[in-house]
């Protein structure tokens, strides 16, 4: 009981804290890859609730329609197939001045090492590492002194997963562009950072991860004994983008429950 009070003054400040940093996007302009589902459909539309202009990127065109129906006004939408070099820089030639980018779209084909074959090889690097480099560099023009720049990554990156292999060298490779990058626009006062989520339970991390017999070794290693939540690296990848994070570059947040320690 003795604690109560200083528990809840924890929370209220953690609230608070929170409450600035989403207020901080207020009236930003920030574009979005792969937001069709999961993530980037998260967070696409927590930006826009709280007044940022968001430019919504992804390859399906229902999907985008659907996300753009719940603020016509600060979600705008742009199709791309992320895999067309030229295709996208057309496309993102038309792009206003940003203050934040969030490269989210990722492929993951899990399969034993013997069973992958060079289209899936070629699939995870052209959307997991290429196209992050392409969007990143083409937009650089766009980036106003002060943006960031968040890349969506894994900690495959640098832990083992079986079936992983393909999704965990592209997720690696993105981490080293992550510290390129963040050397390299450092002088520009542009920020690069990567979150690096443990399995998320999107609908498709719900359906990947619900057996048991699959998803009760990696819950052994997480002191938390849970699953990262969509909500979480959404507020994760929020932080980063407001100038909460003003003197964070080239880092990466582990969002695992502590699996690291484990």
């Amino acid at each position: 009981m003795l604690n109560e009070p200083l528990n809840q003054c924890c929370f209220a400040a953690i609230s608070l804290i929170c409450k600035d940093m989403w207020s901080d996007l207020n009236n930003k302009v920030i574009l979005v890859t792969g937001t069709g589902a999961g993530i980037g459909n998260a967070l696409v539309k927590q930006l826009a609730s709280v007044g940022a202009t968001v430019i919504a990127v992804a390859r399906n065109e229902e999907q985008l329609k659907e996300l753009a129906s719940h603020d016509t006004k600060r979600i705008l939408t742009l199709q791309v197939d992320l895999t067309s070099w030229q295709g996208v820089r057309q496309a993102l030639s038309t792009v206003p001045q940003l203050d934040g980018l969030v490269n989210n779209a990722g492929v993951a084909i899990i399969k034993p090492f013997e069973e992958l074959t060079e289209q899936d090889f070629d699939t995870h690097f052209d959307v997991n590492i290429k196209a992050v480099f392409n969007v990143t560099q083409a937009l650089l023009p766009k980036l106003r002194n002060g943006s960031s720049i968040v890349n969506v990554s894994s900690i495959a990156a640098t832990r083992s997963f079986a079936g992983h292999t393909a999704y965990s060298a592209t997720k690696a490779a993105l981490d080293s562009l992550t510290r390129s990058l963040a050397l390299e626009l450092g002088a520009r006062n542009i920020r690069v950072n990567t979150v690096n989520p443990t399995v998320v339970l999107t609908k498709m991390g719900r359906d990947n991860w619900s057996d048991p017999a699959k998803s009760g070794p990696l819950l052994a290693h997480i002191p938390l004994q849970r699953f990262c939540e969509v909500h979480e690296v959404v507020d994760a990848i929020g932080y980063l983008l407001s100038n909460k994070s003003s003197f964070v570059n080239g880092h990466h947040i582990n969002l695992e429950g502590g699996y690291a320690v484990s």
